[in-house]
């Protein structure tokens, strides 16, 4: 069996959501996430864990918000207004 993998994924330094893209049957498509942070053992390997620290956790608020805004904005009738940053710069990146 082929390994799946996400469908989209949004991080923010070393915080990630992986969007997983699940088709329901009579229901159309479902989205889920998982949340990880990345960090590097004593071999200096990349590893990931599903365990947050206290410092971990506005980064986590912050991708857990643009994970939101990118599956609603990819559902069906869903809508997202573009917000216009200080510098007149538009942010489509979700």
């Amino acid at each position: 069996m082929a390994s799946r993998k996400p469908i989209h994924e949004i991080r923010l330094g070393r915080i990630k959501a992986a969007i997983w893209e699940n088709e329901v049957e009579n229901s159309g498509v479902r989205y889920g996430i998982t949340l990880s942070r990345l960090y590097k053992n004593g071999k200096d390997e990349w590893k990931d864990s599903t365990s947050f620290g206290r410092d971990d956790l506005p980064l986590v608020e912050k991708v857990c918000h643009m994970t939101h805004l990118w599956i609603f904005s990819h559902s069906q009738g869903g809508v997202v207004q573009t917000v216009v940053g200080e510098k007149g710069v538009e942010n489509n990146d979700f």
